[in-house]
C-alpha cells in the first residue's frame, strides 16, 4: 500500500548528507528542464523522506527544485530504520533492466528521447589515422609475431556494453580463445551477405 504524498515546505526539508549520488552539469542541466517541461512528474514521483525531512529518494530533484525557487513539493514520508533507508537508496537507483535500443530507435523519438535525459550513443567524430600512413612497422612487427597477442578496439552501444563485458569474463574464465569465436561469427554473418 503506497503512502499519500503530502505538499510539504521545501525549506523542511534537507539532503541526505550520505546520499552516494552525484550528478555532473549536464545531467543537471537535463534534469532541471524535465521538472520544467513536465512538473505534473512529482505528483506521481514524489520525493522519499524520513520523519525528520531527511531526503533519501529525490535528493538531485530537491537541488533542482530549490534552484526553481519552488516552496512546496510533494514528499512521502516514511518510518524506516537505518538499513532499510540505506536499502532503499540503493535499490531506487539501481537500473535492473536494459534498454531495447532496437525499440527505442525505430518507436521513440530520439531528440525527445535524449532531451528527456537519456545517455544515447552518438558516433564520436571519425579519427584521423592518416598520420600512421607513413609509418611502416611491419618488419618490427613481423620479428616479434611469434606468440604475441594482439588487440583490436570494438566499439559497443551502453546497453551492449555490459553483457559484452560479461561474457568475455566468462569465456577468459573457461580459457578460450574469444579471437577465434568473433572471426568465426563475423565471417558467419558475411557469408549471409
Amino acid at each position: 500500500m503506497k503512502s499519500q504524498a503530502e505538499l510539504v515546505p521545501i525549506e523542511a526539508l534537507s539532503n541526505n548528507p550520505s546520499n552516494p549520488r552525484t550528478i555532473n552539469e549536464e545531467q543537471y542541466g537535463k534534469l532541471k528542464q524535465s521538472l520544467i517541461d513536465f512538473p505534473e512528474m512529482l505528483q506521481t514521483r514524489p520525493l522519499i523522506a524520513d520523519k525528520n525531512g531527511t531526503v533519501i529518494g529525490g535528493n538531485m530533484r530537491l537541488q533542482v527544485l530549490r534552484d526553481l525557487a519552488i516552496t512546496e513539493v510533494p514528499v512521502i514520508f516514511v518510518d524506516w530504520d537505518e538499513k532499510q533507508q540505506q536499502q532503499f537508496v540503493i535499490k531506487d537507483n539501481v537500473n535492473f533492466g536494459q534498454w531495447d535500443w532496437d525499440v527505442l530507435a525505430n518507436e521513440w523519438d530520439i531528440d525527445d528521447l535524449s532531451t528527456w535525459g537519456l545517455d544515447l550513443w552518438k558516433p564520436e567524430d571519425a579519427i584521423d589515422y592518416s598520420a600512421l600512413d607513413d609509418l611502416s612497422l611491419d618488419d618490427e612487427l613481423a620479428a616479434k609475431e611469434d606468440g604475441v597477442m594482439r588487440a583490436i578496439q570494438i566499439e559497443f552501444q551502453p546497453g551492449d556494453y555490459e553483457v559484452a563485458t560479461e561474457l568475455i569474463k566468462f569465456w577468459r574464465s573457461e580459457k578460450s580463445y574469444i579471437g577465434a569465436m568473433i572471426i568465426e561469427k563475423l565471417q558467419e554473418e558475411k557469408d549471409l551477405l
